[in-house]
């Protein structure tokens, strides 16, 4: 019964945010009708780019729509769950983070629904259409362990997105305006992570692809699904590989965040 706890009181708070934001019911559709344009306008760039170059690094105009997303689906969908991580340095700079610790409930729990946004789902929508559209264009024959495949790197897309938001939210207890830093590893992860991986120089595909490593959310399951042009030369096997990725990225992220806890100090304020 306890542990059923704080998924209750995280039910409730996040309820009670979603109620305050709706007093202001036209600001609220607004925010949410602006984001729906501006991701929806990204995607119109993707468009271009396809219209001017047609064949990317081998990849068709509907493969790399696929990857793009596969690329951005889960980051929408960890944005909304968790995005609200990047504000940790917000708090700690307040003081304001002494609040959290001092209630009975998990701090992650807390700031997630703290600042739990609703508005976000103007993201997830367009996002969400696209990738209907492209899983009906793709020359893919949707078998059982393909279905099981795309639904597993969907769900690992999230896990990686949200350790990662955690992972560099928690430098916060150590260092000031890190939210910026926060953004350039989320954020600027997953505009790369939005084209084929080996359209980049060996560089970024190293710190991108494999050292965070993003190429596992998009890149090597859409390379197996979409049996698609491969440069690289990855073993088909390595999309096997994307379960143990996004654990080992959970407990990383879980022991920073311990650990940025256990050496956080009060501002005493």
């Amino acid at each position: 019964m306890a542990e059923r706890v704080p998924a209750r009181v995280y039910r409730k708070l996040v309820s009670a945010r979603i109620k305050s934001n709706w007093q202001y019911r036209t600001s609220f559709l607004m925010l949410m009708a602006a984001q729906t344009l501006i991701v929806s306008l990204e995607f119109l760039a993707i468009v271009f780019v396809l219209e001017l170059v047609p064949d990317l690094g081998g990849w068709t105009a509907p493969e790399v729509i696929f990857l793009y997303a596969m690329a951005t689906v889960p980051f929408v969908i960890a944005d909304l769950l968790v995005g609200s991580s990047e504000r940790t340095s917000q708090y700690v700079q307040a003081g304001t983070f002494d609040r959290i610790l001092l209630r009975p409930l998990p701090s992650l729990l807390q700031l997630w629904a703290l600042e739990f946004e609703l508005r976000r789902v103007g993201k997830i929508i367009p996002k969400l259409a696209i990738g209907g559209w492209a899983v009906a264009t793709v020359d893919i024959v949707w078998t059982g362990d393909r279905i099981a495949v795309l639904v597993m790197a969907l769900i690992c897309g999230v896990l990686i997105y949200s350790s990662l938001w955690v992972a560099t939210a928690s430098f916060a207890f150590w260092a000031v305006a890190t939210k910026e830093a926060t953004n350039a590893v989320t954020y600027g992860g997953q505009s790369a992570n939005e084209y084929p991986l080996h359209l980049y120089q060996n560089w970024i595909r190293a710190t991108l692809g494999w050292g965070i490593p993003l190429a596992f959310v998009a890149y090597v399951p859409a390379q197996w699904l979409l049996d698609a042009t491969n440069p690289l030369g990855l073993s088909p096997q390595l999309v096997y590989l994307t379960p143990v990725i996004a654990t080992a990225l959970v407990v990383v992220a879980a022991i920073f965040w311990s650990t940025g806890i256990r050496h956080y100090q009060s501002t005493g304020s």
